[in-house]
């Protein structure tokens, strides 16, 4: 064990590909070395390449490989808050989950838990790429199976059904089922960004009568950025929390490629002001998901994606590092 481990100080990235042109080499998520070992990692990011849960437009399956694409643009050091998370932790792109009974979508369920299982008790923290939104339910059975989490979720919608179509695993009812297991703490959750007509109340009154904070659209614009920062800082408290960030809770404006666009949502400074926000607060993985790179021409949805998948390692690593250096 090195100096700065005992001092509870992880080795930094390997940041050497980060300083070669951004048209070389090998598309690793934010040119993180690939290592496969989540036991050599400080924070894996993983992509789920699954939309077998998607209600109407797929496309989703494809999202980790563009994001990685696009995620060859982003540079080490955050502009506001000065945070270099490659330094401070050991980040490297864990490759994409393998899903051998990808038609079976229970068994898909219990496979994507065990690698996130695995990955929990390796050590390292999950911040993944998506897929659709039915990702975050086994990921949850993955991390939280000894305690549940609390959420700051950002989306147009509050994935809160009870099934659909008779398939109780889909995109709209991975919270459902995480509360219904005890992985998601209900009073610990706020979701931020909700809007869009629906055919059926049950997903609202699920969030509402559980005890989750809905802030809908129209709270988020009279309240302001900064007001709902401190919401979901309160909501969420001091317990482990986890960040999942569906790319709809964004205006189709700023995303036209995701499966479930919504008119009238956030603005993508908004979103990442949002996410600063939660700087300091224990913030123990992430997520984003619903790109869906058939529905993006111009493949702006993808780099969005990517922007916010390190906006959430920010946060992340900071949150990670000083775990570290508590149990040290």
């Amino acid at each position: 064990m090195t100096e700065d481990n005992k001092r509870g100080k992880p080795p930094a990235t390997d940041q050497r590909a980060m300083n070669q042109p951004r048209y070389t080499g090998i598309p690793t998520f934010m040119r993180a070395p690939y290592c496969p070992n989540p036991a050599e990692l400080d924070i894996a990011i993983v992509g789920v390449p699954y939309d077998g849960g998607v209600t109407n437009r797929s496309g989703a399956r494809h999202g980790p490989r563009e994001i990685r694409n696009s995620s060859s643009l982003m540079r080490a050091i955050h502009h506001v808050s000065r945070i270099n998370p490659f330094d401070i932790c050991r980040v490297g792109d864990l490759g994409d989950i393998e899903l051998p009974h990808l038609f079976d979508i229970a068994a898909t369920v219990d496979d994507i838990a065990a690698f996130y299982a695995d990955l929990h008790a390796a050590g390292a923290a999950p911040l993944s790429a998506g897929g659709d939104h039915a990702i975050t339910y086994p990921i949850f059975k993955g991390i939280a199976a000894h305690r549940p989490v609390g959420m700051v979720h950002i989306d147009a919608h509050t994935d809160t059904w009870d099934e659909f179509l008779g398939c109780k695993f889909m995109h709209g009812t991975p919270f459902r089922r995480a509360v219904e297991d005890g992985l998601l703490d209900p009073k610990r959750t706020i979701q931020i960004g909700i809007r869009g007509a629906q055919n059926t109340e049950e997903g609202w009154r699920f969030s509402l009568e559980s005890g989750m904070r809905v802030v809908w659209m129209e709270e988020f614009t009279e309240m302001g950025v900064e007001a709902v920062i401190a919401e979901a800082r309160r909501v969420v408290g001091d317990g482990p929390t986890y960040v999942s960030f569906d790319v709809d809770g964004l205006d189709p404006v700023f995303a036209p490629g995701t499966g479930a666009p919504e008119v009238g949502g956030l603005t993508t400074i908004e979103a990442q002001r949002l996410i600063r926000g939660l700087r300091g607060l224990d913030i123990v993985g992430g997520d984003v998901v619903e790109v869906s790179p058939p529905f993006d021409p111009s493949g702006n949805t993808a780099l969005v994606g990517a922007t916010m998948l390190y906006e959430i390692l920010c946060i992340l690593a900071e949150a990670t590092a000083k775990r570290r250096t508590r149990a040290t």
